[in-house]
């Protein structure tokens, strides 16, 4: 049986006081089952503060992106190795808001999860569709051509240690969000698509999340779908009531 993974990805906000103040209050109250796992996805600068402040206690630290070299003259970016050196045990690759902005693309998610994987780091892998694309009844076709380009080269064993979160951009900080039948059935397309990439059992096993203004209100019944496993969370991980809200529902 798949486990429920709540991340809370902050994105750019919080101090250093306010980020450790954040896990001090939940580091202690995160239910110690192996149906739920939480992870807060940090901004750098936070991340080995974090990573010590957690330690012993049943939250993982995330970094929200990461260079796919090792080194080099690529000022300003973070590697797999300064990742894993302080500790980090997983990592956000393709938000919508990094291909946005950030010129991420399909090709370099790859490359991002290819040196994840080298360096012992569990990606979280981000796949959605904007609303024009939904309306246009895109989205199946557009979110399975991502799925198939983040994952290719990877061995099946790698594909089911991965984390697929899909978020429809629509609904992604704007307070819409998609039904828990929509949501599931774009989650069960990408589990389709994993299994023509690989097999049954991988598709099976490889954890799927949803995100898109996942709060305390509609998570139960986004996670009683078939095909949600967690949620990738924004705004609602920001507090650290509403984040133990999220994780207590997954471990229902």
């Amino acid at each position: 049986m798949r486990k429920n993974i709540i991340a809370g990805n902050w994105k750019m906000n919080k101090t250093l006081a306010e980020a450790t103040q954040f896990v001090a209050e939940v580091k202690n109250k995160i239910p110690a089952t192996d149906q739920v796992e939480a992870i807060v996805c940090a901004p750098f600068p936070y991340l080995a503060s974090l990573v010590e402040q957690a330690k012993g206690s049943n939250v993982k630290i995330s970094a929200q992106n990461m260079h796919f070299e090792d080194n080099g003259a690529f000022t300003g970016e973070v590697s797999p190795v300064m990742l894993k050196d302080i500790g980090v045990s997983h990592v956000v690759l393709g938000h919508s808001e990094r291909r946005e902005y950030f010129a991420e693309t399909d090709e370099t998610v790859n490359k991002k999860a290819h040196a994840a994987f080298n360096h012992g780091l569990t990606p979280i892998i981000c796949v959605g569709e904007t609303l024009e694309q939904r309306e246009a009844n895109e989205t199946k076709s557009l979110v399975g051509e991502q799925v198939r380009k983040a994952l290719e080269g990877l061995s099946k064993d790698q594909v089911t240690q991965s984390i697929i979160a899909y978020e429809p951009i629509w609904a992604i900080g704007t307070g819409k969000t998609a039904s828990s039948e929509d949501a599931n059935e774009v989650c069960a397309h990408i589990r389709q698509v994993v299994k023509e990439l690989t097999d049954a059992a991988t598709a099976e096993a490889v954890i799927i999340q949803y995100g898109g203004s996942v709060k305390p209100s509609n998570v139960d019944e986004l996670l009683a779908q078939s095909d949600i496993d967690g949620a990738l969370v924004g705004g609602a991980s920001l507090e650290a009531d509403s984040f133990l809200q999220l994780v207590e529902a997954g471990a229902k």
